[in-house]
């Protein structure tokens, strides 16, 4: 009689428990919002441990101080895409940790491309240089509740404007701390 209930009871905690998943989601779309920016995006899974983001972007600038007559701010677009490599998943999932949305910490290959399509601000004739970078990223990535997520990430890479009126190059520094929803 004890058996029959231990067996009912394991039975019952196996359709109950959550399995763990050892490889990256198939396809994950959301969006983030933190002190640097707001982010619309998508990650699809290329291999086990491998999935490609792709997401579009609103920055935020600002500026003010003696040199300037008032503060501005600006809100500028920008269009990423991010293969990132999750070398810590299957050691959560073994661990029973939480690797929903592709939970683990990661690494990437950013390649930024900041158009001069539009800006939004408080001052006028506000423009930007096109830009692209490439930066190299280490980001942790966590979920909490049931779609919520929180991720940081920080890197350090290489970025030019091109355009008309001048080109400049140099280092590029990305830091990243933001809160999600997955739909």
């Amino acid at each position: 009689m004890k058996t029959k209930f231990l067996l009912i009871g394991l039975v019952a905690i196996s359709f109950c428990s959550k399995a763990q998943n050892s490889t990256v989601e198939k396809n994950i779309t959301g969006a983030q919002i933190g002190l640097f920016g707001l982010d619309f995006y998508n990650e699809s899974r290329l291999a086990d441990k491998i999935a490609l983001r792709a997401e579009a972007s609103l920055f935020p600038a600002i500026w003010g101080g003696d040199l300037y007559g008032k503060t501005g701010f600006a809100f500028y677009p920008a269009l990423t895409l991010q293969p990132k490599f999750y070398y810590n998943i299957g050691r959560r999932a073994e661990k029973g940790k939480n690797t929903k949305n592709n939970g683990a910490n990661y690494l990437g290959l950013q390649v930024r491309y900041i158009p001069n399509w539009f800006v939004i601000s408080n001052t006028e004739n506000v423009s930007l240089s096109n830009q692209i970078n490439f930066i190299p990223t280490f980001g942790i990535r966590r979920n909490f509740s049931e779609n919520f997520n929180y991720e940081f990430k920080a890197g350090l890479g290489y970025g030019t404007t091109f355009g008309e009126k001048f080109n400049n190059s140099g280092a590029v520094l990305d830091l990243s701390i933001k809160v999600g929803y997955d739909f």
